[in-house]
C-alpha cells in the first residue's frame, strides 16, 4: 500500500487543489486591493482586479493585525462566508453564500493541494482542524464561487494557504503571545539561501492555553512545524515541503443559559455565560462498556482533557517548468495521521430533577422490586453515600453525551497540468488541461455514552438510585454516572479513489474583454466495510444503564460504490478602465459522498446533490481605496431534511420523516477599503442575503410546506464587520490604532423558525507599535462583553426550543486580551 500511495502522490493528479503556485517568495503587500497577486482558481498568476470571480488575499501582515483566535475566525472577516467560531480553536462552522452545511463546501488547500482529500474527515475536519496559522503562512487566498469547482473537488469555495519560501535574503522572526485566558504561544521562522539557487524556510509554533472557558484542564496544547527547500532551475523550480502537527484542542459545546421551566430565569449563577462549560474534570477517567463481535464486554477508556488530539505528517513535491510556449505543473502530496477525539456533547434541555427521577420509578420498580421508597441522587461513584440535592442548586439535572472517536487516515494526491497561450485572429486563448488523482482512506471507531450531570459549570456526574425505606440502595438507573452505556457504536474502514480530468480556457478578446470557461469530470470509487451493531443487555442486574447497549453482531456490511461528477464554470469580464470593471459567472458543483457513507450504506441511497452558483460583480479600485461588490444566487438541490410534517389523516403535524427540498439563497456581498489623505482608513465587508427553504416534499404523503420559505437554520440575512484604522508616527516609531465591529443578524434554530438566535454585535480594539526590528501589539476581543448566541442546541432543536428566543446555545467568548511581541531580522 505504501508503494502505491507514493506512486499516487507523484502521478495521480492532486485532488482538489489545482492552482498555479506562486513562483515569487512572498506576495507583494501593496494594500491597494487590486495589485495583490492571485494564484488560486486561475491558470496563471493575476492581479486581484483582473480575475473574474470573488477572491480575497490575506497577507501575513493582515493576519498579524487581525490576530484571529483561529483560522475560521480569520475567514469570518471576509464577505459571503458566515462563521460560528465559538467552538474553540478548531472544528468551527463556515457557511458559504447560504449553502446549508457545516463547512459550506469551503475546501482548504496548502500550496494548491489538500492535506486530506475529503472536505471533512471523520471528526477531524480538513478545514481549520488541519490548517493552523503560524509565521510560515505567507498568505491565504479565498475564492468564493467562481471557478472553485474546477480547481478543487466538492468546492463551492477554496481557502488556499500559501506557505512562505526562502529567497536570496536571510530573514526570520520570533514572536511571543501572552493572553489573559492563560494563553502562552511562541512562533518563529527562519528563511534564506543555501547557495546561489537553493533556498530554505522552516518555522512553526508551540502553544499552551488554559481556555476561553474554564474546563478544569487546559484547552489547547501542542504545535506544528513546517519546512521547505526550493531549488531554482533554468526553466522553473522544484520545491520539497514537509509538515508535522501534534495538537490537543478542547471542543466547547452549547450550554443552557435559562431555566426551561421559567425562561426568564437565568442560569448564570450556575453556568456563567462567558466562562461556563459542561466540560469537567469528572470525565477524566471515562469507561464506555460495549459488546464486541464475540460477545465479550470491552472497555473503551476516555479522558475529556485529551480533547481533539490530532497528529499528522505531510510531504509534498511541487515542480514548475517552462518548455518553450508550454508551462508544466506537477504536484504531489502524502498525508498520514491519526485522531483521538474526546468531547462532551450537549443533548437535551435541563429538566426538573424531581420530575426526571420520578419518571424512572416504574422502570426501577420493575427491575428492583416493589420495596422502593424513593428515587434519589448522589455523586457518581460514591455508592449512593454522597447524596446530592438538586434543590440546593438550580433544581435541574440534564443529560449530555461523551463521545470517544478514533480515526487513522491517509491521503495521497497529485496533479499534472500543462498550460499554453495561443494567439488567434480574435485575441488570445490561454488553455490549461490537467489530471488530478487521489487515493485516501479512513479507519474509524466511535463509542458514545450518555451521562446524567448537574446543571452547573464543570458539572459532577450523578447517579440516580432506588432507595428502600431504610436508605439502602436497591439498584441504579445509572452506571457510575452513565445513563445509557454505549448508546452508539460504529466501526469501519473505507478507501476511496478519485481520478479527475479538467480543462480551462481564458479567451482575451482584447485588453478589456475576457471570456473563460472550465470543465472537470471526476470518477469516484469507494470500497470498505462497517461492522453491524445490535442492542444487548450486558446482564448487570444492579443497573438499568446497560439494558440497551450497542454491540457488534459479528456481521459486516460491505461498501462498493462508484460515482461520477461533472463540474463546470463559464464567466465573462469587462474592464471599463484600469480602475472600473465588471464580471458575470455561472458554475455548477456536483457533490459526491464521502467515505463515512460506510455507516449508512446502502440505506439511504446516495443522492447526488448539485450546487448551482451564479454571480455578477463590479470592481472599483484607485490608489489605496477599493470596493468589490458581488451579487450572488445559490441553489442547493436536493436537500435532505428531517422534521415533523402535516398528517392529513390526523390533522396534526405528528409524524417525523425525511423530506427532500431545495435551499436557495439570493444575496449581495461587498468588501472594500477607503483610504483618505492623512492617518485614517476604513476597511470592512458586508453580506446581505435571503437564505430560505423551498419545495419540501416526501414520498409518504406528508406535507412539508410549513418549512417552505423559512430562513435556513443558523443563517443570518445580514452580517458585516467594520475596521477603522489610524496610522501615524511617534518619535520614529510606526503606530497603528484600530478597531473592529462585527454584527450578525437574527438566525433561527429550527426549520419552522419558531426559536430565534438574536442578532448581536461585538467590538474589538487593538494597537501596534513598530520600531526597527521590534513590534508590540495589544489586541482585545469583545471588549464590552456583548452577549451573542451561535448554533443553538443542534441535538434537540429540530422543532425549536419551545420558546421564541433561544435559551440553549454556544455564547460568544467574553472579553479577552492578548499581548504580542515580535522581533524580525
Amino acid at each position: 500500500m505504501s508503494a502505491a500511495l507514493s506512486v499516487g502522490a507523484v502521478l495521480a493528479p492532486p485532488a482538489l487543489a489545482q492552482t498555479q503556485p506562486a513562483t515569487t517568495t512572498e506576495a507583494p503587500n501593496t494594500d491597494d486591493g487590486h495589485s495583490d497577486i492571485i494564484v488560486t482558481g486561475s491558470a496563471r498568476q493575476q492581479r486581484r482586479f483582473d480575475v473574474s470571480y470573488a477572491v480575497n488575499s490575506l497577507s501575513q501582515a493582515d493576519i498579524q493585525k487581525l490576530a484571529p483566535k483561529s483560522t475560521t475566525d480569520l475567514i469570518g472577516t471576509l464577505p459571503g462566508i458566515h462563521v460560528e467560531a465559538t467552538g474553540g480553536e478548531v472544528q468551527n462552522i463556515t457557511r458559504v453564500r447560504g449553502i446549508p452545511t457545516d463547512r459550506g463546501f469551503l475546501y482548504y488547500q496548502q500550496d494548491g493541494l489538500p492535506l486530506f482529500q475529503e472536505l471533512d474527515g471523520w471528526f477531524f475536519n480538513q478545514g481549520d482542524g488541519m490548517n493552523r496559522l503560524d509565521l510560515m503562512t505567507d498568505r491565504i487566498e479565498v475564492v468564493r464561487g467562481g471557478p472553485a469547482p474546477i480547481y478543487a473537488s466538492t468546492a463551492a469555495a477554496i481557502a488556499n494557504v500559501i506557505t512562505l519560501t526562502g529567497n536570496e535574503t536571510t530573514r526570520g522572526k520570533v514572536q511571543a503571545t501572552l493572553g489573559d485566558t492563560g494563553y502562552y504561544r511562541l512562533d518563529g521562522y527562519q528563511a534564506g539561501p543555501l547557495n546561489s539557487d537553493t533556498y530554505y524556510a522552516v518555522g512553526g509554533f508551540v502553544r499552551y492555553h488554559d481556555g476561553y472557558r474554564d474546563s478544569g484542564f487546559p484547552s489547547d496544547r501542542g504545535g506544528q512545524i513546517r519546512a521547505n527547500i526550493k531549488h531554482d532551475l533554468a526553466n522553473g523550480f522544484i520545491k520539497l515541503s514537509g509538515q508535522y502537527t501534534d495538537d490537543h484542542n478542547v471542543f466547547y459545546l452549547s450550554i443552557p443559559t435559562n431555566d426551561p421551566r421559567n425562561p426568564a430565569t437565568s442560569l448564570n449563577p450556575y453556568l456563567d455565560y462567558f466562562t461556563g462549560t459542561l466540560n469537567t474534570p469528572a470525565l477524566r477517567a471515562v469507561n464506555i462498556r460495549y459488546r464486541d463481535a464475540s460477545g465479550v464486554v470491552q472497555n473503551q477508556r476516555g479522558d475529556l482533557a485529551n480533547g481533539r488530539h490530532i497528529r499528522f505528517g505531510n510531504v509534498a513535491l511541487d515542480y514548475e517548468g517552462d518548455y518553450g510556449d508550454w508551462h508544466v505543473s506537477a504536484k504531489g502530496g502524502l498525508t498520514i495521521g491519526n485522531l483521538h477525539f474526546d468531547a462532551f456533547y450537549s443533548t437535551s434541555n435541563p429538566v426538573d430533577a424531581t420530575s426526571f427521577a420520578n419518571g424512572y420509578l416504574a422502570a426501577a420498580t420493575n427491575a428492583f422490586g416493589p420495596g422502593i421508597a424513593r428515587m434519589g441522587y448522589s455523586l457518581a461513584g460514591t455508592g449512593g453515600q454522597t447524596p446530592y440535592a438538586p434543590s440546593t442548586d438550580s433544581g435541574l439535572v440534564m443529560q449530555a453525551q461523551y463521545r470517544s472517536i478514533q480515526t487513522d487516515f491517509y491521503s495521497s494526491q497529485g496533479d499534472l497540468s500543462v498550460t499554453r497561450k495561443f494567439d488567434t485572429g480574435i485575441g488570445t486563448h490561454d488553455i490549461r488541461v490537467g489530471t488530478y488523482g487521489s487515493l485516501w482512506g479512513q479507519k474509524m471507531f466511535t463509542a458514545y455514552q450518555n451521562y446524567l450531570i448537574q446543571v452547573r459549570s464543570q458539572p459532577k456526574t450523578l447517579d440516580l438510585a432506588a432507595y428502600s425505606a431504610t436508605g439502602a440502595v436497591l439498584g441504579y438507573v445509572t452506571d457510575n454516572g452513565a445513563l445509557n452505556d454505549a448508546v452508539s457504536l460504529n466501526a469501519g474502514n473505507v478507501d476511496g479513489r478519485l481520478i479527475a480530468l479538467y480543462g480551462t480556457d481564458s479567451w482575451d478578446i482584447n485588453d478589456r474583454l475576457r471570456f473563460d470557461a472550465g470543465i472537470r469530470h471526476e470518477w469516484y470509487s469507494y470500497s470498505g466495510f462497517a461492522q453491524l451493531t445490535g442492542s444487548y443487555n450486558l446482564g448487570d442486574a444492579t443497573t438499568l444503564a446497560d439494558n440497551s447497549t450497542r454491540g457488534f453482531t459479528g456481521a459486516v456490511g460491505q461498501l462498493r460504490l462508484n460515482q461520477q461528477a461533472t463540474n463546470w464554470t463559464v464567466g465573462a469580464n469587462y474592464d471599463l478602465s484600469r480602475h472600473i470593471g465588471m464580471y458575470l459567472r455561472a458554475s455548477q458543483l456536483d457533490v459526491p459522498p464521502n467515505t463515512t457513507i460506510a455507516f449508512t450504506y446502502p440505506t439511504p441511497p446516495a443522492i447526488a446533490t448539485k450546487a448551482k452558483l451564479y454571480e455578477a460583480g463590479v470592481k472599483l479600485a484607485t490608489g489605496g481605496s477599493y470596493l468589490y461588490v458581488t451579487g450572488f444566487y445559490t441553489r442547493f438541490d436536493p436537500l435532505n431534511a428531517s422534521f415533523a410534517g402535516f398528517n392529513p389523516a390526523t390533522g396534526r403535524a405528528d409524524v417525523t420523516t425525511t423530506f427532500i427540498g431545495t435551499a436557495e439563497t439570493k444575496g449581495m456581498e461587498a468588501d472594500g477599503r477607503l483610504k483618505l489623505s492623512g492617518p485614517f482608513s476604513l476597511a470592512g465587508s458586508v453580506t446581505w442575503q435571503n437564505p430560505r427553504y423551498l419545495n419540501f416534499s416526501s414520498n409518504t404523503g406528508l406535507d412539508g410546506s410549513r418549512a417552505n420559505g423559512k430562513q435556513i437554520i443558523r443563517e443570518p440575512k445580514l452580517f458585516l464587520n467594520v475596521r477603522p484604522t489610524f496610522d501615524f508616527d511617534v518619535a520614529g516609531a510606526e503606530v497603528s490604532i484600530y478597531g473592529r465591529y462585527d454584527y450578525v443578524g437574527r438566525r433561527y434554530t429550527d426549520f419552522f423558525n419558531s426559536t430565534a438566535l438574536p442578532a448581536y454585535g461585538s467590538f474589538g480594539l487593538g494597537g501596534i507599535v513598530s520600531s526597527g526590528a521590534w513590534q508590540f501589539q495589544l489586541v482585545g476581543d469583545n471588549i464590552t462583553n456583548a452577549h451573542g448566541f451561535t448554533e443553538g442546541n443542534t441535538a434537540g432543536d429540530r422543532f425549536g426550543q419551545g420558546v421564541p428566543t433561544a435559551i440553549f446555545g454556544r455564547p460568544l467568548f467574553g472579553r479577552n486580551v492578548r499581548l504580542i511581541v515580535s522581533r524580525k531580522w
